[in-house]
C-alpha cells in the first residue's frame, strides 16, 4: 500500500471480507485477519462493586451490567503480516465512543499492519463493538425506543437509531462512561499480561506492545499510560488520532455519539460535580491495586485537577507520545488537547486539515463520491505514514 493505493475501494474490499468467526487470508496471500477468543478473569468484588449497575429506568435492558454475558465473553480480531510466526510486538488499536463497526478501521489496521511488519489487535471498548446484546442494534427492537426518548426527554433534539442506546444508558446512570473504561483497561491488562507471559498463541514472551488510539479510546489509552498496571507498559509508544483531549473540552453530543441530554449530564457529572452527590466518590476510592488508575482517569478529566502532574508526566514521557489531531473537529478540538498536555509537549503534536468536508466521526469519507480519490488518499497517508513512522 503506498502513495497509489486506493483508500475507498480497499475499505469497501475489506469491509466484505471481515468476519469476527473465521481467519481470512487477503488478496496479497501474506495478511491474516485472525479471530481470537477472550473470557474476562474479573474479580467477583471488582465485577459487583462496579460493573454491576441495575438497569436504567426506562428498562431498556433488564439485566445488571455484569449480567450481560456478550461483554464478558467475545471474539477480536488481529491483522497479521505472514502466516507462519510468533511475533515480538504488536500495535493494539482502539475504536471510538458509541462504535458497532469496524468497517471504518480494517483499512488503518491493515496500512498499520503492513507499515510497520508488526500485529494489529482490534481490541473493543466493554459495551461496544461485539460486546453487547444484538437487541441493542436491531432496528425492529431499537426503533420504539428511539420514539420512547424523543417522547420523554425535554429538548432533546439529536437522538436516533444509532444513538439511543448509549444514550439511554449514560442518560440513566453516567457513571458508565467510568465504569465502562475502567474494565476496558482491566480487559487490556489481562490481554498484556497473557502477551508478556507468552500465554498467547501470536506472541512470543516479553512481546513488546505499542498503541493506535481513536477518539475516546485515546482517552482510554491515556489513563493507561499514565496508570502502567503492573509495569505491562513501560517501554509502550502511543500514537493518538482525534483524541487526547482534556475531557472537559470534549463535545460527544453528535448524532452518532449520543443525544444532547445524555451527553449533558454526563459531562455535569464529570466535569461540574465530579458526580461527588450520587456515590462517584465510592466508586474511585482506591484500593492499593487502583490508586494509580483511579489518579490517571481523574487527571484527564479537568485542567484544574492537578495541571501540572499531568502535563510534567506527559513532558517527562513525550518520547513515548504522538498526537494528530484535524482542525474541524468539533468532538475532540485541538485546543483541548493543548490543555491536556501542557506549554511543555505541544511539539508532539500535530493539527492536520483535509482539502473536503470532513468530521471527526468521518475522517476519511468513502462514501462521498465527489471527494476526488487521490485527494482521499492523501489525507488518509498523511495520518498513518505518521503513525506507521513512529510506531515502527
Amino acid at each position: 500500500m503506498t502513495m497509489d493505493m486506493d483508500f475507498r475501494n480497499r475499505s469497501k474490499y475489506l469491509q466484505t471480507l471481515f468476519s469476527y468467526d473465521k481467519t481470512i487470508e487477503l488478496d496479497d496471500k501474506k495478511t491474516l485477519i485472525r479471530s481470537c477468543s477472550f473470557t474476562e478473569e474479573c474479580d467477583k468484588k471488582e465485577s459487583d462493586k462496579l460493573f454491576g449497575l441495575t438497569p436504567d429506568g426506562s428498562a431498556f435492558c433488564t439485566n445488571p451490567d455484569n449480567a450481560i454475558k456478550e461483554n464478558s465473553n467475545f471474539r477480536y480480531s488481529v491483522f497479521l503480516p505472514n502466516h507462519d510466526k510468533k511475533y515480538n510486538s504488536c500495535i493494539i488499536l482502539l475504536h471510538g465512543l458509541n462504535e458497532r463497526s469496524w468497517d471504518k478501521y480494517l483499512t488503518w489496521a491493515e496500512y498499520l499492519c503492513k507499515k510497520t511488519g508488526k500485529p494489529v489487535i482490534l481490541f473493543p471498548i466493554a459495551f461496544h463493538m461485539n460486546r453487547t446484546p444484538d437487541s441493542w442494534y436491531m432496528p425492529r427492537q431499537i426503533v420504539p425506543w428511539v420514539k420512547f426518548r424523543k417522547d420523554n426527554s425535554h429538548d432533546t433534539y439529536n437522538s436516533t437509531f444509532a444513538n439511543v442506546a448509549l444514550s439511554l444508558r449514560l442518560s440513566a446512570n453516567p457513571i458508565r462512561l467510568y465504569t465502562s473504561g475502567r474494565e476496558t483497561i482491566l480487559n487490556l491488562r489481562q490481554l498484556l499480561q497473557q502477551i508478556k507471559e507468552g500465554r498467547h498463541s501470536l506472541f512470543v514472551r516479553d512481546t513488546k506492545c505499542d498503541f493506535f488510539a481513536y477518539s475516546i479510546g485515546a482517552m482510554v489509552s491515556q489513563v493507561l499510560f499514565i496508570s502502567n498496571p503492573d509495569k505491562l507498559i513501560s517501554d509502550s509508544r502511543f500514537f493518538l488520532f482525534c483524541g487526547g483531549s482534556i475531557f472537559e473540552k470534549m463535545n460527544g453530543s453528535a448524532r452518532e455519539i449520543m443525544d444532547n441530554e445524555a451527553w449533558s449530564k454526563v459531562y455535569n457529572y464529570y466535569s461540574t460535580r465530579l458526580g461527588l452527590d450520587d456515590g462517584f466518590n465510592d466508586k474511585i476510592i482506591p484500593d492499593l491495586n487502583d490508586e494509580l488508575l483511579n489518579r490517571a482517569f481523574m487527571l484527564m478529566l479537568k485542567t484544574d485537577l492537578n495541571n501540572s502532574a499531568r502535563s510534567d508526566f506527559f513532558d517527562c514521557n513525550k518520547s513515548r507520545l504522538r498526537i494528530c489531531t484535524l482542525k474541524k473537529d468539533i468532538v475532540i478540538p485541538t485546543y483541548g488537547v493543548k490543555l491536556a498536555l501542557g506549554k511543555k509537549s505541544q511539539d508532539i503534536l500535530d493539527e492536520l486539515d483535509f482539502a473536503y468536508d470532513y468530521t471527526h466521526q468521518n475522517p476519511f469519507p468513502i462514501e462521498k463520491s465527489i471527494i476526488d480519490n487521490t485527494i482521499l488518499n492523501n489525507a488518509f497517508l498523511s495520518v498513518f505514514d505518521r503513525a506507521a513512522s513512529f510506531l515502527a
